[in-house]
């Protein structure tokens, strides 16, 4: 399990090593570009469910629990066509790939 820490006292997120990697991925491209991005992220067993607009100007910290996860370029697809969606970035499951 890692963390997604948001914001200069940072909000903590956990997400699972694969996803975040993901997620970091799509993030920091966007973040490259100077692009900012939305962020929607909900809790597996509540369900409640938090937005966060994401910035070139916010500090950001990807802590992961283990070794960086192989990277399945379809679902990092699927992940990139969110984030530049109006709804921004959320999580939709991961495609097997063929």
């Amino acid at each position: 399990m890692g963390f997604l820490h948001y914001g200069a006292t940072p909000a903590t997120f956990p997400l699972d090593d694969r996803t975040l990697a993901h997620f970091e991925l799509v993030i920091l491209a966007k973040l490259r570009r100077h692009e900012s991005l939305a962020l929607a992220l909900a809790d597996a067993t509540t369900g409640a469910r938090q937005a966060m607009w994401v910035s070139p100007e916010v500090t950001l910290r990807f802590e992961y629990d283990g070794p960086m996860p192989e990277i399945n370029r379809l679902w990092l697809q699927e992940l990139v066509d969110t984030a530049n969606s109006p709804g921004g970035l959320r999580l939709v499951p991961e495609p097997v790939p063929s």
